[in-house]
């Protein structure tokens, strides 16, 4: 199974394809992303990189955290799972009790 791994403090000009050079001389690596604002393109400054084999995985984390690349101290870790995320928010009925967005409640009307 792949191992997953966190890469931090990268520079904003580094690219996928950097990533994947770097990380390539440690072993084979089966994907490389970097994170992106989704407003702006712009890099978030971490990435994310997939090896195929465990070993080669732990190599690449004894070997590049704390490296410079780029001009950066890069930060690689094993990466953990993501966080089941609640839904959260608003309710069924809108969260404002009426469960209609745009009609405004009865006392709103009287009060102008």
């Amino acid at each position: 199974m792949a191992t997953k791994l966190f890469v931090g403090n990268l520079s904003f000009n580094a690219t996928t394809a950097d990533l994947e050079a770097l990380f390539g001389q440690a072993g084979a690596v089966s994907s490389a992303t970097i994170i992106s604002d989704k407003f702006s393109g712009q890099s978030r400054g971490f990435g994310f990189v997939e090896m195929d084999n465990h070993q080669e995985a732990q190599a690449a984390i004894e070997r590049f955290n704390g490296s410079d690349f780029q001009g950066r101290a890069l930060t690689v870790n094993e990466a953990r799972p993501r966080p089941e995320r609640s839904g959260g928010g608003r309710s069924s009925s809108g969260g404002y009790g009426g469960g209609t967005w745009n009609k405004p409640s009865r006392d709103f009307d009287r009060r102008w």
